[in-house]
């Protein structure tokens, strides 16, 4: 399919059905330059100019948007023609926003209540059939996973590593989908080999934890599925 062809709905609904690398490609090629000056202009209206911290934020804006089989965008209904930039123009400012302002509390030692898209309920929204037992023991094995990744990924690349792996494992995106996303950096076998290292790790740490058969759960670890 040329992807360039159809439309922006019809290339969201690309994404998520297909997970095809050249779909996500094409949502990268339309998309990025939105959201690239939507976050750049947040940090310049809160006076950061550290091209890192951009691109860090850039980042999380995808994660954010491709989370849970990309929910965010399959659950948008277009109003007219276009629509999906004007969503992902707000999401993407909104994200930053609360971003800075979450991270200026935090320099001054206080603390911030934020108010973006995702919420501050996003595991329960997420598993919404499931029992209130079934969420906290979700939630306890994602926190548990998340303390490990900190403690395995290491050294100068640890940020974009974290990222490849919460992109697989909790968006579902494939390493060749991964590999083209901006400031990633990676061919798809070095994608592969981060998500291998890293999976092995995360076991590795948590295995003798023992805990709520935290260890099994991970075993049987599939993208978008266990975590």
């Amino acid at each position: 399919m040329d992807y360039a062809a159809i439309s922006p709905e019809e290339l969201i609904l690309a994404c998520f059905q297909t997970r095809d690398e050249l779909a996500w490609a094409e949502f990268v090629r339309r998309f990025h330059p939105l959201i690239a000056r939507v976050v750049i202009r947040a940090a310049r209206q809160w006076g950061v100019d550290s091209s890192q911290a951009i691109d860090d934020l850039i980042q999380e804006v995808y994660l954010k948007l491709c989370v849970d089989n990309v929910r965010l965008l399959r659950n948008f209904k277009p109003t007219h023609e276009g629509a999906i930039y004007g969503y992902i123009k707000v999401f993407t400012a909104n994200l930053a926003h609360d971003h800075f302002k979450a991270s200026r509390a935090q320099k001054r030692g206080g603390s911030v209540e934020t108010a973006s898209m995702e919420g501050d309920d996003a595991v329960e929204r997420l598993t919404r059939s499931e029992s209130e037992t079934t969420i906290l023991e979700r939630r306890l094995l994602l926190g548990q996973v998340a303390t490990c990744l900190e403690v395995v990924a290491s050294g100068s690349n640890a940020e974009r590593d974290c990222r490849i792996f919460w992109l697989y494992y909790r968006a579902g995106f494939s390493a060749s989908a991964i590999a083209v996303l901006p400031r990633i950096g990676l061919s798809t076998k070095g994608v592969e080999s981060t998500i291998l290292r890293l999976t092995r790790a995360v076991r590795q740490q948590l295995a003798p934890r023992k805990q709520a058969g935290a260890a099994e759960a991970v075993e049987g670890i599939r993208p978008a599925e266990s975590l």
